[in-house]
């Protein structure tokens, strides 16, 4: 199809005050050849946009450049359907609020803009949907409150959930309780348990299938495509699924580890799982001698918030010991209760069910490090606590102490533990792993350091990816419930240290995004973060060299692999980063509307003046998701930076590929900057990986230097998170100040 364009500009919010529209339409009509080019006083009225649908229908324009402001302003404003291309050229943030007015440095950065944004549009197809039919059953992993509160919202829904449950009750830890926190109004008392109505619930509940006493043993395919297969006691059980919630929760932080407080040294010394169980069956007493007890103690964060164990908040441990405490003070009035803290941590409407507990009188609470434990000769526990808020050290002698150790994910498997596994694994199974399925895909070449709880046969692990705390990773800052698995969303403690109240939230937003993905699977639609993106990547496989950069640097397990090394697409699995664009040496890798070609020809559009006019040029690739945003908050800020750059956006950062730079600087280009996310544990890249690839791949962009004999000092990359928007002005004013020490790029106007 011939690409027919046309371009409409705002005179609005200072643009027109700042820019001289008739030279800007004169590049887009006579250097452009658009066949349209159009300016109005504000192109967000509703009578204009009915005005540029009517140019469209009646000129038969199949693209369009709206050059306005951000697109991040009124997004749904100018779709005008699947089939015309629209780009949003932005003159207002990157331009008009940043930039001198009506300075000829300013009219040729707009005018650059204009070359590139027609070269983007011609240079690109309208994405066409991958369609397939697919399933919307969704699988709920575990049966606890997390778990049943999901698949109770999803079937509320009108979804069809499957629930799966190792035990062979629903309730999980939450029904072995004898009692929880208070929950209502004035936050006082404890409450009595009433998960028992929600087990009711589920298991009656027509839309929901309860599997008890059943793993998952393998979970293969792709999003509205995934074979399940369960093992229970009836034998194996398939199942098609189209999203899953991971909600395994917790397990107590291994007590065998805290012997540095004492535990294993007495009976009496006890976790705070043990102190629940002897609440449960009535019976407060004293382990070694079955006694009643006359003194109690609980120290807090046993093992937690330590660098040496658990160095994060394990979140309700404080409450617990509260709500122990009073179990106490019922069948003991007169016992005496300490609770030993580094700081205690009730948050929201829980503190005032501390402040209760701090008016009884009888319970003492003291800040402190523990110095020792150790029997004493009349067979209770002495504690020793230094740093006190008394300012003195003091020994505390009790019945029992009450070790409140944390709480980990049941997808942290220790090394150790993993060793064991290993070595203990017969060499068929070994052998197994290095075989490929029956469809010619690479089995799962091995697991992150984590459970094998769903069992996946991607090739980069057969269960979740897990941050350094063995917690399934999620971009935490901005997204929860995410995780490199498409259509797979962790929920509740297994995501969190989190308490019952906070994981039925949890399990709410989990299920949401259970039902979008498998809304936005069967549309051929992106989820996060590039939700609702219909493009998919297309391989022209004549030119494959089975390298197997795109199969390994794709952070959500997209392609799979046959065992040639030639990647096999699970389309249904891309968030459509471009990562396996940007990894792709061969270049065979595109989408219909973002490619190596249309980033290529934006390039070449720009106009670069001779090293005579004294006019650097700059080009900066620029991240979407952060570092773009951060462009636009400087513009809304109106910090002014050099109008020497020239902003093409990518998709991340992860998807430059090193080409681009080669062709910038054998364009004229005097430097290349990039920036994008941060990258790390704490990451806040939103496709995992793309920053730290983009680092990783300077090392080409380098080699591409030497072979133009170009400094090396003409690219620079940069992390940025989306608030640090002062930093831009600074960034591009000192990268220019660097050109210009390094002078023009010797390839100008060749």
């Amino acid at each position: 199809m011939d690409t027919k364009v046309g371009v409409f500009i705002c005179k609005g919010c200072e643009i027109a005050k700042s820019l001289d529209i008739d030279k800007l339409i004169e590049v887009a009509t006579d250097e452009c050849q658009v066949p349209v080019c159009k300016a109005h006083d504000m192109l967000c009225n509703l009578e204009t946009v009915a005005d540029i649908k009517t140019d469209i229908e009646k000129e038969g324009l199949n693209r369009t450049v709206i050059a306005a402001c951000s697109q991040r302003v009124f997004p749904e404003l100018f779709d005008f359907g699947v089939d015309i291309l629209v780009d949003r050229t932005n003159l207002r943030e990157q331009l008009a609020w940043c930039h001198t007015p009506n300075d000829e440095d300013t009219q040729m950065l707009a005018q650059d803009i204009m070359r590139a944004a027609v070269a983007k549009v011609r240079n690109s197809e309208p994405p066409v949907p991958h369609i397939e039919e697919t399933g919307k059953d969704i699988m709920v992993v575990g049966g606890g409150i997390t778990g049943m509160t999901a698949a109770r919202a999803a079937s509320k829904a009108g979804y069809k959930v499957n629930l799966i449950e190792k035990e062979d009750h629903l309730g999980g830890w939450a029904i072995k309780w004898p009692k929880i926190f208070p929950n209502s109004p004035p936050y006082d008392r404890l409450k009595d348990p009433d998960y028992e109505e929600l087990v009711k619930e589920v298991e009656s509940d027509p839309n929901i299938s309860v599997y008890k006493s059943t793993t998952v043993e393998k979970t293969s395919g792709q999003p509205g495509k995934f074979e399940v297969t369960l093992k229970n006691g009836s034998g194996p059980e398939k199942l098609s699924i189209g999203s899953i919630v991971l909600a395994t929760g917790w397990k107590p932080y291994e007590a065998d580890k805290l012997s540095h407080l004492g535990y294993g040294a007495s009976p009496d010394i006890i976790t705070n799982i043990q102190m629940e169980d002897m609440a449960a069956s009535g019976d407060i007493k004293r382990p070694s001698d079955g006694k009643p007890i006359d003194s109690i103690a609980f120290i807090q964060c046993a093992g937690s918030r330590d660098q040496d164990h658990l160095p994060y908040c394990s979140a309700v441990c404080c409450r617990v010991s509260l709500k122990q405490a009073l179990y106490v003070r019922e069948k003991y009035p007169d016992a005496k209760i300490y609770i030993i803290y580094k700081d205690v941590r009730s948050p929201a409407q829980f503190e005032l069910f501390y402040a209760s507990v701090q008016d009884d009188d009888a319970i003492f609470f003291t800040k402190g490090e523990i110095a020792g434990i150790s029997k004493s000769g009349d067979g209770k526990i002495e504690i020793d606590v230094e740093e006190t808020l008394l300012g003195e050290d003091i020994k505390i002698k009790t019945d029992i102490v009450v070790l409140a150790a944390g709480m980990v994910p049941t997808t942290r498997v220790d090394e150790e533990e993993i060793e064991e596994t290993e070595s203990a694994k017969p060499e068929e199974e070994e052998k197994k792993e290095e075989k490929t399925t029956a469809d010619g895909k690479k089995e799962a070449e091995s697991a992150e350091l984590g459970a094998k709880i769903l069992n996946l046969s991607y090739r980069q692990g057969t269960d979740l990816p897990t941050l350094k705390y063995g917690y399934p990773d999620s971009h935490f800052i901005c997204f929860p419930y995410e995780t490199r698995r498409t259509a797979i969303y962790a929920a509740g403690a297994v995501r969190a240290p989190m308490d019952s109240p906070s994981s039925i939230s949890d399990a709410y937003g989990a299920a949401l995004k259970s039902i979008q993905a498998v809304e936005a699977t069967a549309r051929g639609a992106a989820v996060h973060p590039r939700a609702g993106d219909l493009s998919f990547p297309e391989f022209f496989m004549q030119r494959c060299t089975q390298c197997k950069r795109c199969t390994e640097e794709c952070p959500f397990g997209t392609l799979d692999e046959d065992e040639k090394g030639t990647p096999l697409e699970n389309p249904f699995r891309c968030r459509r980063c471009g990562i396996c664009m940007g990894s792709c040496p061969e270049r065979i890798v595109s989408f219909k509307n973002y490619s190596v070609n249309m980033i290529s020809q934006m390039i070449k559009s720009i106009d670069i003046p001779d090293e005579f006019e004294e006019k650097p040029r700059i080009l900066a690739f620029i991240c979407e998701n952060d570092a773009l945003p951060s462009v636009d908050m400087a513009g809304y800020k109106r910090l002014q930076y050099n109008s020497m750059i020239r902003i093409i956006p990518l998709r991340c950062l992860g998807s430059m590929n090193a080409v681009w730079v080669s062709d910038a600087l054998a364009r004229g280009f005097d430097g290349v900057i990039l920036i994008g996310c941060k990258k790390g544990d704490d990451y806040q890249c939103h496709f995992i990986k793309g920053s730290e690839l983009a680092n990783y791949r300077m090392e080409n962009v380098q080699e591409k230097l030497k072979q133009l004999v170009l400094e090396e000092e003409r690219v620079e990359i940069h992390e940025i998170s989306i608030n640090d928007y002062h930093k831009i002005p600074k960034i591009f004013d000192d990268f220019l100040e660097v050109i210009e020490g390094v002078g023009p790029n010797p390839y100008k106007g060749m």
